[in-house]
């Protein structure tokens, strides 16, 4: 069977985790210090706080910017839950647009008609590991005066015209195991922004700027040392890793491109794609029943995803929220009804690649 992901842990991970085991201090210290350190050179930032999750690593982010109940933060309804989820703890209303079709990702037009007095923050999604179109989200940004919170859960490493993705303002990225990059769970905040930088890092702790001194209400969202230790290792060979998925995306856009009911991915301009999925979207005219073609791509020895399945707006946690607007979804259903995702992780051999692709024809009637 070739998983839809795969993680592996080496000699490297297995030492240091029995290493700090041995040692005794499991909470928060050095390791996790080192690994902000060596994430800050991925992000592109200056400062990294490395959390409990991706989840938890948005929800410091608004807090942290202050944003709040009667405040707007604009997103995207084609995404995992945690990224409205984290806006709606805040208390603030997650106002919804639409994407590009196409591209799975936020239509910056939207967002700009979408901006009023009562928008804080901007939350574009790098969605599937390609970075939204920040040149644009950025001057609306500025020029609307307020901050943008990138949802890089998915993007470790990629950039937007030299920029690495974690660099544009506030930014929150998930370590969970199947990403990227991976510590089993956590999360991390990176900005240039000390003021950022301090709020989170005292938020994360329960609200101590040191020990037993309480400067807010806070969270126990603190990265452990194992999960840092396995981040430490994880990292060393992301590039590596994130070459071998892009090399395994082209391979599969060649062994696909001449299937007729699939419409393939497309990397967009001055962009680096870090390929966390490798999502199709099929001709529904021609193969009718998306999750029949999933389930019959399963038997055939290919497991895929559905990432979405649905937009946000379908299901009604979220539609009947007094705190959710949507000025539109769309594309983001059309999406959701379409599309599915193929293995592409970096431990695939050129024989996966073939395998994958007749699977693909034969699910589909073409073999």
């Amino acid at each position: 069977m070739i998983n839809i992901s795969e993680l592996r842990i080496g000699d490297e991970e297995y030492g240091s985790v029995s290493e700090i085991l041995r040692g005794g201090q499991l909470a928060q210290g050095a390791r996790v210090a080192e690994f902000e350190h060596r994430f800050a050179k991925v992000s592109g930032s200056r400062f990294v706080a490395a959390v409990s999750s991706g989840t938890a690593a948005l929800t410091l982010a608004l807090r942290a910017l202050g944003i709040g109940p009667g405040d707007e933060v604009i997103t995207t309804p084609f995404t995992f839950a945690a990224t409205v989820n984290a806006i709606l703890d805040s208390g603030a209303t997650a106002r919804l647009v639409d994407i590009q079709p196409g591209t799975y990702l936020i239509n910056p037009s939207l967002v700009e008609m979408a901006m009023n007095e009562s928008t804080k923050a901007i939350m574009p999604v790098h969605l599937f590991g390609q970075p939204a179109d920040m040149e644009e989200i950025c001057g609306i940004a500025s020029s609307g005066g307020v901050r943008i919170i990138e949802d890089a859960a998915q993007a470790h490493g990629a950039t937007y015209h030299g920029s690495r993705v974690g660099s544009f303002d506030v930014s929150a990225f998930s370590f969970y195991a199947t990403k990227n990059l991976s510590t089993g769970e956590g999360g991390a905040v990176t900005t240039d922004d000390p003021a950022v930088d301090e709020a989170v890092r005292i938020l994360r702790n329960q609200g101590m700027r040191g020990r037993y001194e309480y400067v807010t209400n806070g969270y126990n969202h603190r990265m452990t040392e194992v999960e840092a230790a396995i981040g430490i290792a994880q990292l060393k060979g992301l590039d590596e890793r994130n070459a071998r998925r892009s090399s395994n995306a082209m391979g599969l856009i060649e062994r696909l491109r001449d299937v007729e009911f699939v419409e393939l991915p497309v990397v967009r301009r001055e962009r680096t794609h870090v390929w966390h999925q490798f999502t199709i979207a099929l001709d529904l005219s021609i193969v009718p029943d998306r999750d029949s073609f999933v389930q019959e791509l399963r038997t055939l020895g290919v497991v895929a995803g559905v990432y979405y399945p649905r937009s946000l707006m379908e299901y009604s946690a979220f539609s009947q929220h007094p705190n959710v607007v949507c000025d539109g979804d769309g594309h983001a259903r059309e999406a959701a009804r379409r599309v599915l995702s193929l293995p592409v992780h970096p431990y695939l051999e050129e024989g996966d690649l073939d395998r994958i692709a007749d699977a693909v024809r034969a699910a589909g009637g073409l073999t």
